[in-house]
């Protein structure tokens, strides 16, 4: 028998004052879309509000509530970070899409291609969305960034 193993992470769940503002936070920065086949559970306002970028393969779960307040027991908020994986070109349109945005970095810094943070074998930025959630968009076409941003000596 083989042993168990998941296929895949469904959804993390999030708190937000506003789902649908934070749905449409998430579409602009992200590019994630509501899950049209899981929108009845927002009906509810309890229910979640789920937005992914493949289609609900993978989700986040948007519930309404303060982003600070802890939940079920739990002695801290929310999650600690959520990344997000693009390939190189990816990554580098990122980057420009969040400076057009305005985006900062967790520093406060704008964010541009010199907030890409170099881990040898991936390139990662690093920022928060309105709520304080800590996120990353990261890649691990090291080389293509590399090749974009590093200048040849």
């Amino acid at each position: 028998m083989a042993p168990f193993r998941v296929q895949q992470i469904d959804h993390v769940e999030t708190y937000v004052p506003d789902r649908h503002q934070a749905a449409t936070w998430y579409g602009e920065v992200l590019g994630l879309r509501i899950v049209a086949e899981r929108a009845f559970w927002a009906e509810d306002p309890q229910g979640p509000l789920m937005i992914s970028s493949d289609d609900g393969n993978t989700m986040i779960a948007l519930f309404a509530g303060d982003p600070a307040t802890p939940r079920q027991g739990r002695s801290a908020p929310g999650f600690y970070l959520l990344a997000f994986r693009v390939d190189g070109a990816g990554f580098l349109a990122f980057l420009d899409h969040a400076a057009a945005l305005g985006l900062q970095d967790r520093n406060g810094d704008p964010i541009g291609r010199q907030s890409a943070v170099d881990h040898d074998a991936a390139w990662s930025v690093y920022f928060q969305d309105p709520w304080g959630h800590d996120l990353e968009v990261t890649t691990y076409d090291h080389q293509v960034v590399r090749a974009a941003l590093v200048a040849p000596h």
